[in-house]
């Protein structure tokens, strides 16, 4: 079963960084899927903010983009995402996720959606 679960989150100040976890049981990042990074503040939509294919290659919102920086481990299958020069409206409950992952469903193969919990990050003096 794949289960994702991420870490890293807390409390800094503006201008601070966090390094957010991501690790998978079920699935090798650098096999089976890709694996994004999304976020969500109280009353507002959830934010796709990065992303890293299997092969490496990423890709960031334009509203990170210097800011934030994601990379993976493969020998601990474990996916970061680097935050740094934090500010306020980065305050959020961020999410991993890895789209259309080949699972079997009975004798039937289909691609499905797996989600981590989420992890609070809060940027306030």
């Amino acid at each position: 079963q794949v289960r994702l679960v991420e870490s890293g989150g807390g409390l800094v100040q503006p201008g601070g960084s966090l390094r957010l976890s991501c690790a998978a049981t079920g699935l090798r990042f650098s096999i089976h899927a890709m694996a994004c990074w999304y976020r969500q503040a109280p009353g507002k939509q959830r934010e796709f903010i990065a992303s890293i294919t299997t092969g490496g290659d990423t890709n960031s919102a334009d509203s990170v983009k210097g800011r934030f920086s994601i990379s993976r481990d493969n020998d601990n299958n474990v996916v970061y995402l680097q935050m740094n020069n934090l500010k306020p409206e980065d305050t959020a409950v961020y999410y991993c996720n890895t789209p259309n992952v080949r699972t079997l469903v009975g004798e039937t193969w289909f691609p499905r959606d797996y989600w981590g919990p989420g992890t609070q990050v809060t940027v306030s003096s």
